[in-house]
């Protein structure tokens, strides 16, 4: 995965996330609407072959970065929770 800033201000900030599929930046959108300084928060993916994922996210107060990174610590702890579940129904 390699991450890219496209377009960042003090409230907005644009990703494209390269070597992932829509799936991941759209967790990734589901996560930070959690946040209640998130104003808005999408995904965008411009075209369905050619294109590279997109995450937006905008804040009406504090950072996009820090709500991201927030956001991204969120899906960690479900992706961590969802593997011990698993691996507890595996053994029944």
């Amino acid at each position: 995965m390699e991450l890219s800033v496209i377009e960042e201000d003090e409230k907005k900030l644009i990703l494209e996330v390269k070597g992932e599929s829509i799936s991941f930046a759209n967790m990734i959108k589901s996560e930070l609407w959690n946040d209640k300084s998130v104003s808005e928060a999408a995904h965008i993916k411009e075209h369905p072959y050619l294109g590279q994922p997109k995450i937006f996210v905008k804040t009406d107060r504090g950072s996009p970065k820090v709500a991201l990174e927030k956001a991204s610590v969120r899906v960690l702890d479900k992706a961590k929770e969802f593997q011990e579940e698993f691996k507890r129904a595996l053994k029944k």
